[in-house]
Order: structure tokens, then C-alpha cells, then sequence
């Protein structure tokens, strides 16, 4: 994990409070955690044994500016649709997926070289992500925040800056990506094991549970779609190899508790 996505994430994590606490929004914390069904070059795309097997785990912390009530006066804010239906959250973040190939096309009956390169193929990628998500809560916050038992529906919008430290290599032996005795052709010259940075758009759709009046439990659904195909260290020549065209994109189920500092 990188120092500068640390120290980033600290400096903006001041400066954002220092803002809130200027203008009396008040603050939540929480973490999440939950699977992430990691989508790339590896394995087949849509098949199940695919997106079973190429799973991992993640774990974050998330801060949230609600605008629905003042820290400065302990007091709701003066009411509008915006600060009783949005929140802002900020997110620090980090993921681990290992990966293989599953598929027609690494069948244990066929014993071609081809195949038997595809079986030997391994790797994992490790993702740690900084952002901002805008949630959208279409019945009222308020409302919400003073009924315990209550759920708290939401959809989300954001983008995320990550860095991304891929490895891979093959149980035949060394020279994955440059040699054919262990490299299937149309991974010559498509394997790195350089990590990166990329930025990504993120979405997800999930419901709050109002635990406590300060604390909640909640699960969300992401979709986080990266601007780049090196993520997991694979990208054969899109030109050449119109299967894989796609950038790489997870899925990533969370389950979190959110506390309200103020």
C-alpha cells in the first residue's frame, strides 16, 4: 500500500473536517467489509465458474458529511430537499482478489498446450482505493435518523483513486508473458507484474438499518469500473483479441456499521 494514498487520505480527511466543522455539518464513521468478485482477463466472461472462483475480500473505512444536522448547535439544519436526501461520503479502502482461469477453455479433459498454459496461469491483484460517493436517500434522512428500526434505502454515485499491485505467473515455470513454452500466444507481451494507479467510477445500491439513534447497520452493492486493463496484470491486444477488450471492473458486496460522532 502506498505512503502518498495514506498521507492523502489523511490530509484530505482534515481538511474535509475542518470544512464541516466551519460550516456545522455533522459527522459519521463506520467500516465496511464483504466479497469482491474481481472481473478481468482471467477466465470466461459470464460464466459462472468464473465469477465464483475469481473472489476475494475488502475492508474500508467511510466518513460521511450529513447535512441534515448541525454539529455547532446540535440542532437540525434548516430544511431543503438536498440536505435531507443526500449524503457525502469519503472512502479509504483496500482489496485483495486471487485469480485463475475457469471455463470451457481450461476443460480437465483436454490436454492440448494451449489448455494445459491456461491451467498454470495464476495470479492476484491488490487494490487500495481513495474517493467521494454522492448518496442519494429518496425518503428523508431525518425522518430516518429518528426512528430506530427504520431502513434507509439509498443509491450512489462517485469516482475513486486507486493504486493497483498485480501479480502473475505460471506453475510451468518461469517467463509468463515472453516465453511460448509457458505462455499461451495471445498473452506474449501482455502480462506485467508493475503496479499502477487508475482512477474508477463507482456505483452501488443498498439500505441502511437505524440500529441505535447513533449507530446504523447497512448493506450496499458496488459496481467500480477502472479506466484501465493492466489492474490484473493481464491485457492481451485488444485489436487482435476482441474477448478481451473490456477494462477491468469488480463487484463488491458490503456489510458496515456507521456510528454518529455528533
Amino acid at each position: 500500500m502506498p505512503k502518498y494514498l495514506i498521507f492523502t487520505f489523511l490530509l484530505f480527511f482534515g481538511v474535509k473536517n475542518t470544512v464541516m466543522a466551519q460550516f456545522g455539518f455533522s459527522h459519521e464513521v463506520g467500516v465496511i467489509v464483504g466479497p469482491v468478485a474481481f472481473q478481468s482477463d482471467y477466465g470466461v466472461r459470464g460464466d459462472a465458474g468464473t465469477n465464483l472462483g475469481n473472489t476475494g475480500f475488502g475492508i474500508g473505512l467511510i466518513h460521511y458529511m450529513n447535512f441534515s444536522y448541525r454539529a455547532d448547535c446540535n440542532c437540525y439544519a434548516t430544511p431543503t430537499y438536498f440536505n435531507d436526501h443526500f449524503k457525502l461520503r469519503t472512502e479509504f479502502s483496500y482489496n485483495k482478489t486471487n485469480l485463475e482461469h475457469f471455463g470451457e477453455w481450461v476443460d480437465k479433459d483436454n490436454n492440448r498446450l494451449f489448455t494445459q498454459q491456461l491451467r498454470a496461469m495464476k495470479g492476484s491483484t491488490a487494490v487500495t482505493n481513495i474517493g467521494m460517493q454522492l448518496e442519494y436517500f429518496p425518503f428523508s434522512i431525518r425522518e430516518f435518523s429518528a426512528t430506530p428500526g427504520k431502513l434507509g434505502p439509498f443509491v450512489s454515485l462517485g469516482g475513486q483513486f486507486s493504486y493497483y499491485n498485480p501479480e502473475a505467473y505460471s506453475t510451468m515455470g518461469p517467463g509468463l508473458g515472453e516465453l511460448l513454452e509457458v505462455t499461451p500466444t495471445k498473452y506474449i507481451d501482455g502480462v506485467t507484474n508493475d503496479g499502477g494507479t487508475v482512477w474508477s467510477i463507482v456505483g452501488s445500491v443498498g439500505t441502511r438499518y437505524k440500529l441505535t439513534i447513533l449507530s446504523d447497520l447497512m448493506i450496499d452493492l458496488r459496481w467500480q469500473y477502472y479506466f484501465s486493463n493492466w489492474v490484473d496484470g493481464l491485457n492481451p491486444n485488444p485489436d487482435v483479441y476482441k474477448e478481451n477488450k473490456s477494462n477491468d471492473w469488480l463487484v463488491w458486496l458490503n456489510f458496515g456499521y456507521i456510528y454518529y460522532l455528533d
